[in-house]
């Protein structure tokens, strides 16, 4: 180095110093690389992030390549300064120490500090183009590599380290959950609601979105004729469930279309209907939304009857229903279609004991735990353990539920008061 110009020497320096920042990038930007955009970009047919994922596919061949590099530049660097400074200030521990430090601050800030963050913050626009010069260093330090990565596995096993499989590595859930929450620059709104809610199709089951029996408009054989004509010409549903006489007694499924004719009739009974029915479709309870949703799918139908193991009628589940869980309550609205409850002005709302929690969480924005019991009656009487009398009121959060009407053990309605922040505080 002493036999070359002062230009050549602060030029081989340079050089150090640009291929030692060079390495610290590539495994920064290499490292926080999205896996995710990267399969996006391999599927495009990008060479760069397809030489790219080779490398990162073995991740110990392209470490052990980096941090050799890195560390062989990093040295020569040192060594070559430390020599220029004795040769041209003398040989003293000042002088040794002066390149030293140097060197070490040169090091921290140019190839070390500043790349790594830049290569952090732009992974994908370093390590595609990084990955060519990468791969041919790995086959040119393959010897070299090969033999620091076996000593290093030697001393991973005599502390234990085992690799991790794909399954043990692959993400959970929970954890796509909070990549689609983080994921709101990238991820309209609307869509993102879908995705989250297509998350929570296996922890709730067709009990939570299934129209309770109370709620469903069915036909009774045994009524006189007066009454199923009213009922034929008035029903709000193309599909009714029938019964003789008790609603646990279904005996199938009417679509009204096919009915319409026997209304020309001067007169008609039970058993002209009978001809029409469908065999019901009967779905167990506490069956899981997305098990139903294909069940659905695989038997080519959109309604079903939820009943319990007795075999008693609890309610009846549509697809629908289930499509709501997934993208939202629909927004259309025709005969028949409840347009759901909304506060009146005053903060208050009038509603029937039987109403779903999950359908005031999402049509109210009320906060009702979901937890444990699945209608405003079952809260209401798991807070108070005891059927209460009527004008008893129950605080949950900053919504105060009411009892108005109790009958035959059950509470038929309740009233629900929004506390304002002021409210809040002073109630009891």
């Amino acid at each position: 180095m002493e036999s070359l110009p002062v230009w050549a020497q602060l030029l081989a320096l340079f050089l150090l110093l640009l291929l030692s920042a060079f390495f610290s990038i590539s495994e920064t930007s290499m490292m926080a690389l999205n896996r995710y955009r990267l399969a996006h970009l391999v599927r495009q047919g990008r060479r760069g992030a397809l030489r790219t994922s080779r490398l990162l596919a073995e991740t110990d061949r392209l470490l052990g390549t980096i941090l050799l590099g890195n560390n062989v530049v990093n040295t020569a660097l040192t060594a070559i300064v430390t020599a220029l400074a004795i040769s041209y200030f003398g040989n003293n521990d000042t002088v040794v120490l002066a390149a030293s430090s140097v060197v070490a601050i040169a090091i921290i800030i140019f190839c070390e500090l500043t790349p790594k963050v830049f290569g952090a913050s732009y992974p994908e626009r370093i390590a595609l183009p990084a990955s060519l010069p990468l791969a041919g260093l790995m086959r040119l330090l393959t010897p070299f590599v090969w033999a620091a990565n076996l000593l290093v596995s030697g001393i991973l096993s005599l502390v234990g380290y085992r690799r991790l499989t794909d399954e043990e590595q692959s993400l959970s859930q929970e954890e796509l959950r909070t990549i689609v929450l983080e994921g709101g620059r990238f991820i309209p709104n609307k869509h993102r609601s879908i995705l989250l809610n297509l998350f929570d199709l296996d922890d709730i089951t067709i009990d939570d979105v299934m129209v309770p029996r109370q709620r469903i408009e069915a036909l009774d054989l045994s009524a006189d004729e007066a009454t199923l004509r009213e009922q034929l010409a008035t029903c709000y549903h193309n599909k009714l469930p029938v019964y003789d006489g008790e609603i646990n007694r279904v005996v199938g499924v009417l679509h009204v279309r096919r009915a319409l004719s026997l209304l020309q009739r001067e007169t008609f009974n039970a058993d002209d209907l009978r001809e029409h029915l469908d065999e019901p479709y009967f779905v167990p309870s506490e069956t899981p939304v997305f098990r139903q949703l294909q069940a659905f799918q695989e038997t080519r139908r959109r309604f079903g009857l939820v009943v319990d193991e007795y075999g008693e009628l609890l309610g009846m589940v549509t697809l629908a229903d289930i499509v709501e869980e997934l993208v939202g309550e629909f927004t259309s609205s025709g005969p028949g279609r409840d347009a759901g409850p909304s506060w009146d002005e005053d903060g208050t709302i009038q509603l029937e004991g039987s109403v779903q929690l999950r359908e005031l969480n999402r049509r109210l924005g009320t906060r009702f735990p979901l937890d444990g019991p699945r209608t405003l009656n079952g809260l209401v009487l798991e807070a108070l353990q005891e059927l209460p009398e009527a004008d008893v009121a129950v605080r949950f959060g900053d919504i105060v539920a009411e009892v108005t009407h109790i009958e035959d053990r059950t509470i038929r309605s309740v009233k629900l008061i929004r506390l304002t922040p002021g409210q809040g505080s002073q109630a009891k």
